[in-house]
C-alpha cells in the first residue's frame, strides 16, 4: 500500500468503527483464514466487527477460531443486509470484483461504507476506496499479515490470529509447494509458528478429517480421469448423479483437480463438476509453468484467478462443456507442448 493509504487506514482504525468483513462466495481456506484473522485483530482493538460470508463453507474449516460467529448471508439475509447498511468500514478479502460476492453483490454496491480490498488475484476492479492488490503473493492471508505489519499491529498477532493466517497460506500454496511460495512466505510462516500457530494440528484438521464417502467420491473422480494425448492435458468429470450417490458435501472435491496435474508429463488439468441446482458446470483449472489458466478461463469459461490456478463455469450440459473444452485445446497446442 502507499504511505498515504496506510496513514488513512491508521486514522480510520484509531477509534472504534462498525466494520463488515466479506470473503468471496464459496469461501476456501485462504478466504476464511484472512477474514477470521482480520476480525480477531480488529475486535482486539475494540471495533464492532461482523464477518459475513455469502454462503456456507466446507466442514473441514469449521474448527477455526470463532468461525461459529460468521453470519451466512444466504441464511440470514435481512440481518446481514442491515449490518452492511450500517457499516462504516467494509473489507473485501480474497476477491477483486463484487460479482464474486454472489447474492451479496447488490447490498455491497449500494453500501455507504469505506471499502478496503485486500486480494491477490489478477485484474482487480476499482470499487474500493483503498485497494491492496498483489498478484505475486501466494495468498490473501500473507497479504493480511503484511497489512497488519504496515498498520503497526504486528505485535497484536495472537496465537488464534496466527492459526487463521497459517491455515490460509498453507491451503492456498498446496502445503507450500506452488511456485508462488517464496522465501518471504516461509519467513512469514516461521513467524506465525513462533506466535503460536500449531502447524501439525492445523495440517491434521485440514487434511486428515476425510469422510468415507469423500474418499469414495475421490475414487470415482480418479476413475473418470482422462488424458488428452498429445496436448499434455488431463481432466476429471463428476456428474450430479455421482455426487449424490456419494453424499457430496461442500468442499469434498477440494484438491481433486491436482491429481490430474500430478500425472507425468501433464501441464494442464481441469475438473468439471455438474451442479443441477445452479444449472451450471463448475470448473477448476490448474497448470504448471507459464501456461495461464487465468487467461484460458477468462476467455472461454467466464472465470479467472491466477496464472496456475483458476476457476470458471459453463451454462452448457456436462457433456457439451467437455466437448467445448476438447475442441478449444488444439488452439493452445504450441503453448501446451513447448
Amino acid at each position: 500500500m502507499k504511505n498515504e493509504e496506510i496513514t488513512k487506514l491508521k486514522d480510520l482504525l484509531s477509534t472504534p468503527k462498525k466494520v463488515v468483513i466479506v470473503p468471496h462466495k464459496g469461501p476456501d481456506g485462504d478466504a476464511m483464514g484472512a477474514t477470521l484473522a482480520l476480525k480477531l485483530l480488529l475486535e482486539g482493538r475494540d471495533h464492532h466487527v461482523q464477518l459475513i460470508a455469502p454462503n456456507d463453507y466446507p466442514d473441514f474449516l469449521k474448527w477455526m477460531p470463532y468461525q461459529d460467529e460468521v453470519v451466512i448471508f444466504e441464511k440470514e439475509k435481512e440481518i446481514a443486509t442491515d449490518y452492511i447498511k450500517d457499516a462504516e468500514l467494509i473489507f473485501t478479502l480474497d476477491f477483486n470484483h463484487l460479482s464474486r460476492a454472489g447474492d451479496m453483490q447488490e447490498s455491497l454496491e449500494v453500501a455507504n461504507g469505506f471499502f478496503v480490498m485486500i486480494d491477490h488475484h489478477q485484474q482487480p476492479d476499482d470499487y474500493a476506496d483503498i485497494t491492496y492488490s498483489d498478484a505475486t503473493m501466494c495468498s490473501t492471508c500473507q497479504m493480511v499479515y503484511h497489512f497488519i505489519e504496515q498498520i503497526g499491529l504486528h505485535d497484536q498477532i495472537t496465537p488464534q490470529i496466527a492459526t487463521c493466517l497459517y491455515t490460509g497460506i498453507m491451503t492456498d500454496t498446496g502445503s507450500f509447494r506452488y511456485r508462488s511460495t517464496t522465501s518471504l512466505t516461509h519467513r512469514v510462516i516461521a513467524d506465525l509458528i513462533d506466535k503460536g500457530a500449531d502447524n501439525t494440528n492445523i495440517h491434521e484438521n485440514i487434511y486428515d478429517t476425510n469422510t468415507f464417502s469423500k474418499l469414495q467420491l475421490l475414487g470415482v473422480a480418479l476413475n473418470n480421469l482422462t488424458v488428452v494425448e498429445g496436448l499434455r492435458t488431463a481432466y476429471i468429470t463428476l456428474s450430479q448423479e455421482e455426487l449424490d450417490r456419494h453424499n457430496f458435501k461442500k468442499g469434498d472435491t477440494e484438491g481433486f483437480v491436482n491429481y490430474g496435474l500430478s500425472v507425468e508429463g501433464i501441464v494442464f488439468a481441469a475438473i468439471f463438476i455438474e451442479n443441477e441446482a445452479e444449472k451450471i458446470v463448475k470448473i477448476s483449472l490448474r497448470s504448471k509453468g507459464t501456461f495461464s489458466v487465468n487467461e484460458f478461463s477468462r476467455k472461454h469459461f467466464s472465470g479467472g484467478g491466477h496464472t496456475n490456478a483458476a476457476g470458471g463455469k459453463s451454462d452448457l450440459s456436462l457433456k457439451e462443456t467437455i466437448d467445448k473444452f476438447i475442441s478449444i485445446l488444439p488452439d493452445y497446442k504450441t503453448s501446451l507442448t513447448k
